[in-house]
């Protein structure tokens, strides 16, 4: 599953909402990016999900998911096009948007 791929499914998602994110596409639900590009573009994308469902993910499914140093502590996976799970990615693309819709909106920036 490629990014565009992942973007159509996400946006068939009640609530989600193309959008940008640090300049870059992404996926928002309830103003919370939940699925975008990150750093490996050419490999993968980014969700974002609680930290216990990603170290479950990149123990059970290694060959799907991953990070790198840039994502250490945040609650965001790296997910590889080439994967062989595209099944076990809709459904964390779907618990992505869930959480994103729970969060608060974040507050509105300040005009410059």
């Amino acid at each position: 599953m490629n990014f565009d791929e992942a973007v159509a499914f996400a946006l068939t998602l009640e609530g989600a909402e193309m959008s940008t994110s640090y300049g870059q596409p992404s996926v928002k639900a309830n103003g919370n990016a939940f699925l975008n590009v990150g750093h490996e573009s050419d490999t993968s994308f980014v969700l974002h999900l609680d930290h216990g469902v990603i170290d479950y993910l990149m123990t059970t499914h290694p060959e799907s998911f991953w990070k790198t140093p840039h994502y250490e502590g945040y609650p965001a996976v790296l997910v590889r096009y080439d994967t062989p799970r595209d099944d076990v990615v809709r459904e964390m693309i779907e618990s992505a948007c869930a959480r994103a819709l729970a969060k608060k909106p974040p507050r509105p920036r300040k005009a410059k």
